[in-house]
Order: structure tokens, then C-alpha cells, then sequence
């Protein structure tokens, strides 16, 4: 089921919003150079949000211990994190952005 969450233009490149959904709880939508990423906002080491850590290229970094996850996957790549976080398919149709869930 495709959602809209935000309009493109609001999300610069390289920075992210935080989206709530119930089911899922809070969702990271990060724009990384006009491509847009969708995964779960909680980092997998400790809660800590990572739509609020950086970015770059198609990679966040946590902003609480410094872990890495891959936007397009949700792979670890640098610890403490150990699990994955969860992605979600994104597309972007007339400035606006979906998320399916």
C-alpha cells in the first residue's frame, strides 16, 4: 500500500525527516543527492534516531554510537549495530514522496 509522507522538496539533500506510522513506529525518510530512502528510524545498537544521524551517499551514520547501515539495504556496516534495520520501497511521483508498506 503506497503512502504519501512528504513533499520532496522539503527534504534537502543529505538530510532526512522522521515520518510515524502505527504499525511500523517511526520511519526515516532520507534524500541522498535526489534519491530518497526509506528504513526504520531506530538504530538496532540503542534506540537512537537515525533520520537525526548523517548522511552520506546511501549510508547513515548514527548520531548516538556511530553505526552504520546501508539506506538501500539496511546492512550493518560499521558496528556497535549488529541487526539490520528494515527498508522500505520508496518512489517519488509528482514532488511527492510514497513509501509502500
Amino acid at each position: 500500500m503506497w503512502t504519501y509522507v512528504v513533499d520532496a522538496d522539503s527534504i534537502a539533500p543529505g538530510e532526512a525527516t522522521c515520518y510515524m506510522t502505527e504499525k511500523y513506529g517511526p520511519l526515516g525518510i532520507f534524500n541522498s543527492d535526489g534519491e530518497f530512502f526509506c528504513t526504520s528510524d531506530n538504530c538496532t545498537h540503542e534506540v537512537s534516531s537515525l533520520s537525526d544521524g548523517f548522511i552520506e551517499g546511501d549510508t547513515v551514520e548514527c548520531a548516538f554510537h556511530f553505526a552504520r547501515f546501508s539506506l538501500r539495504t539496511g546492512a550493518v556496516l560499521g558496528g556497535p549495530a549488529l541487526m539490520p534495520i528494515k527498508t522500505f520501497p520508496v518512489k517519488v511521483e509528482d514532488g511527492k514522496v510514497y513509501i509502500d508498506l
